[in-house]
């Protein structure tokens, strides 16, 4: 079944946090939601897996830092494109 996560860093935040997530139908309008207001979509099952276990609201733990760093060092690169 498909799966999708939305994260989301402000600078006033300690780390970047979970804004929505959800599996089927839900995952399906989160990308959706994605494309229509041109947030890249990136594909990640190691974090997804790590996510899948997250509440909504909640922070990114520091095991993933690393790998959030790099999917936003990604992102800014394409906005800067």
């Amino acid at each position: 079944m498909k799966k999708a996560a939305a994260i989301s860093y402000n600078k006033n935040e300690v780390a970047p946090k979970v804004v929505a997530k959800g599996q089927g139908f839900v995952a399906e309008n989160i990308l959706k939601k994605s494309v229509e207001n041109d947030i890249p979509i990136v594909k990640d099952e190691k974090m997804m897996k790590m996510i899948d276990n997250m509440d909504i609201g909640d922070y990114i733990p520091e095991e993933l830092y690393e790998v959030v760093a790099e999917v936003l060092a990604f992102v800014v690169k394409l906005d800067e494109k």
